[in-house]
């Protein structure tokens, strides 16, 4: 059931010369927090990510252990040439700990670079990795900042609070506020500082809370989502365990995505019915003077706020907006991935989505966390052109549906104006246009009564129309298909003639989470509300 659910990712860093007298009130300190945040968050598993260096790093290791947090170890280098690092007490443990782990991540020296790279810049990539795929990092620090170096705990923990590194090609752009520091205060080797363990709480902590509250929320309602689905690849079977994983809270968000979807469609419905039924019911009351029809008036408009109140309460409208980003976010990830791109999707996000939903950066982060791709795969044909038939056959469906609502509000229109027409015509020959009328008729404001209801019978038909098939945006829905349609179809022909490049692969990707936001932009303002 974990698979579904996007893991709460706490980073470590810390010293390599912690005072060893302070060892089990550490470990007693970083259990406390690991528990803490168990407790806030029960239905989401927790990972640390820890490059699992002498100090400080084995020692949250061992407290995560104790408590039943899962291991990703992150090595700066290769395990044989890490292991030289250690002496044989020290190389025991952390062998144990790779043993435990659920991956172990080499970072990759980056492209164009020596092989032969300073220790310290090896370090410094690991470090900055870490505070890129974690939720929050968890620093055993003494506090100083004087006299660090640029791969020690201080620069890490100033790269998680204020970005104050220098990105690497490919590196997110990341809100710093979105990153919370707990700093365990951690006195070195030789330090005569009385305090040991005290935490204190850095950076973005309240932004923090609710990009926890929206992990937990998702992860729960995980549980009720459906088992499995269809594959969006081909090849599943020699899927990497980074690209199960991602599929399988796709596959989650998406069934929760549509089963919020139905939710939203169908509280429109009811809206626009129960707002038209409180108009036509009062129209009734006040032209056909049927007292009773207030009562009814009043029933649909008590009926209309309960539903209204109901669906804000539910929150469908976001929730639908949300699990459809994270689906379309982690669909473009899934067939990057299985492109043998190393290009990571919450690198590319606009800043308008991170500002809007930072949570979906913050879980795009957790789950690119693993091994880089090792196998390029032709995405051709199930990226490209299945998005293109995807976009050409949506844009129909829509196309249909506007064309259909364009109808039905044309249709009124030329009810409204017979109506009209009618009713001079009415005037002229039965009513008081003329001082003698060439056809008299008996209970003329009857007459009368019932052309204006039936003229606000279509007017409430336009309200309906325009209460329900007016949320759907229906035009902007119409234009995006075709754009991607157009899309898909000229990188689909550059890659017949240019073959499937890192740069073509990366377009798509920006394009498609460009239009996932354009279209949640629109969507926002389509909420739920009452028309009368």
């Amino acid at each position: 059931m974990n698979e579904k659910k996007i893991p709460l990712t706490i980073g470590i860093t810390g010293h390599l010369n912690p005072r060893m007298r302070d060892t089990l009130a550490l470990r007693d300190a970083v259990k406390r927090e690991l528990t803490k945040l168990r407790t806030r968050c029960p239905h989401t598993p927790m990972v640390m990510l820890c490059s699992l260096a002498q100090g400080a790093d084995l020692l949250c290791a061992e407290a995560a252990e104790e408590v039943g947090v899962s291991l990703r170890a992150v090595l700066p280098m290769e395990q044989a040439v890490y292991e030289k690092d250690f002496e044989p007490k020290e190389l025991a443990r952390l062998r144990w700990q790779l043993e435990r782990a659920q991956s172990v991540i080499t970072i990759p020296a980056e492209a164009g670079e020596a092989e032969e790279k300073d220790r310290d810049a090896l370090f410094r990539q690991a470090g900055l990795y870490i505070t890129e795929h974690s939720h929050i990092l968890l620093a055993l620090w003494d506090g100083k900042t004087e006299n660090q170096s640029d791969c020690g705990t201080a620069a890490m923990v100033d790269a998680a609070l204020r970005g104050a590194w220098k990105p690497q090609r490919g590196m997110a752009c990341r809100r710093a506020e979105n990153l919370a520091v707990i700093h365990v205060l951690t006195p070195r080797e030789g330090s005569a500082d009385p305090d040991t363990g005290t935490v204190n709480v850095l950076g973005g902590w309240k932004e923090l809370e609710e990009i926890l509250k929206r992990t937990e929320e998702f992860n729960r309602l995980a549980e009720t989502a459906p088992e499995g689905g269809e594959s969006l690849l081909p090849e599943t079977e020699s899927a990497d365990p980074v690209m199960k994983k991602q599929e399988a809270v796709m596959q989650a968000a998406d069934s929760l995505s549509l089963l919020f979807a139905r939710r939203y469609r169908r509280t429109m419905g009811i809206l626009a019915v129960l707002g038209t039924a409180v108009a036509l019911t009062f129209l009734l009351y006040d032209e056909a003077n049927l007292t009773w029809m207030i009562l009814l008036c009043g029933i649909a408009l008590l009926a209309a706020m309960v539903t209204l109140n109901r669906a804000k309460r539910s929150d469908q409208h976001r929730r639908y907006i949300e699990y459809r980003m994270l689906a379309e976010a982690l669909r473009v990830q899934l067939f990057l991935r299985y492109a043998g791109s190393r290009t990571e999707t919450q690198r590319i996000m606009t800043w308008t989505e991170q500002q809007e939903t930072p949570w979906i950066l913050c879980a795009m982060c957790a789950l690119n966390a693993g091994k880089a791709p090792e196998q390029i795969r032709d995405i051709r044909d199930c990226w490209v052109e299945k998005q293109r038939m995807y976009h050409e056959k949506a844009g129909q469906r829509t196309e249909g549906k506007s064309m259909r609502n364009d109808r039905l509000l044309h249709l009124a229109g030329i009810c409204a104006v017979v109506l009209y027409f009618g009713g001079i015509l009415f005037e002229l020959l039965c009513g008081g246009l003329t001082p003698h009328p060439p056809l008299p008729v008996r209970n003329i404001e009857t007459w009368r009564m019932v052309f204006k209801i039936l003229l606000g019978t279509v007017s409430l038909g336009t309200l309906f129309l325009a209460s329900y098939y007016g949320k759907m945006s229906l035009e902007r829905k119409k234009a995006d298909h075709r754009k991607m349609e157009a899309l898909f179809r000229t990188v689909g022909a550059q890659m017949e003639q240019f073959g499937q490049t890192e740069e073509l692969m990366e377009l798509l990707a920006r394009e498609e989470l460009t239009e996932n936001g354009n279209w949640s932009s629109y969507q926002r303002d389509n909420a739920p509300e009452l028309n009368i």
